[in-house]
């Protein structure tokens, strides 16, 4: 994955969480969030990442001072995952190889699912490759909308979802790999024509399927990585399952 080039989204605010310090900069196991994420990107082989920073952006960046290989994307208003991938826009001009899109929020993202997502996506000439898993209690998470032979279609969030689609059990968990033009070309194309206003990553692979180009979504995610964090419950949830896979604890 030395060619790949991640982008972390990490510039909300994290309403939910009760306090003025960013969300990814909450600790976790004595680190903030976010480093987790970072590590899991490292030993995945990923050497070039671009974390998309907003709400208290100087001390995301401070925070990340140290780590090599990370830059950063300033995303001033939080208009949607769509929009955060495209303040990268610059930053994915240089370069070449695929593009892989991880949340910032997310701790127990795992180095081996991010390898098999890899490798899948290189063996099948894909513009667009979701990492997805299959949750028993999917409510709240996009469905994964397949067609009568198993094709990848489309996502559809909870709330627009029929209750045929709300039954679907595989969900997606927003990892993404792009082929770098697709992407681009995807997210110019993308628009905030729906109630929230706001510009959907989740659009982008939609667009590139109805183009005539490769789109698919595997199930590779572990089901500790349904774990993410919004809120201080789930936080300590997360801290839980995270102490009993052994990960360390730095006080």
């Amino acid at each position: 994955m030395t060619q790949t080039t991640a982008i972390v989204l990490a510039a909300g605010k994290g309403t939910r969480m009760k306090s003025e310090l960013p969300k990814v900069l909450f600790p976790v196991l004595g680190r903030p969030m976010i480093h987790w994420v970072l590590d899991a990107l490292e030993r995945a082989g990923v050497h070039r990442v671009i974390v998309v920073v907003g709400y208290r952006a100087d001390l995301v960046r401070e925070t990340l001072a140290s780590r090599q290989n990370v830059e950063f994307a300033l995303q001033e208003q939080q208009l949607g995952t769509g929009h955060a991938v495209q303040m990268c826009a610059e930053h994915l001009a240089q370069g070449e190889g695929p593009v892989l899109v991880v949340a910032g929020d997310s701790p127990l993202i795992q180095s081996s699912s991010i390898q098999e997502l890899s490798s899948a996506f290189h063996s099948g000439q894909y513009a667009c490759l979701l990492g997805t898993l299959v949750k028993d209690n999917p409510t709240g998470l996009g469905r994964i909308v397949r067609d009568g032979v198993g094709q990848f279609r489309r996502i559809v969030e909870q709330k627009d979802a029929t209750p045929e689609e709300q039954a679907i059990c595989e969900v997606n968990m927003s990892t993404y790999l792009f082929d770098r033009a697709s992407m681009l070309w995807s997210l110019e194309r993308l628009t905030n024509q729906n109630a929230q206003g706001e510009f959907y990553l989740t659009d982008a692979p939609a667009l590139l399927l109805n183009e005539g180009r490769r789109v698919d979504a595997l199930a590779t995610l572990k089901p500790c990585e349904a774990l993410s964090i919004n809120t201080i419950d789930e936080l300590q949830v997360v801290e839980a399952k995270m102490k009993e896979l052994g990960y360390p604890c730095v006080n």
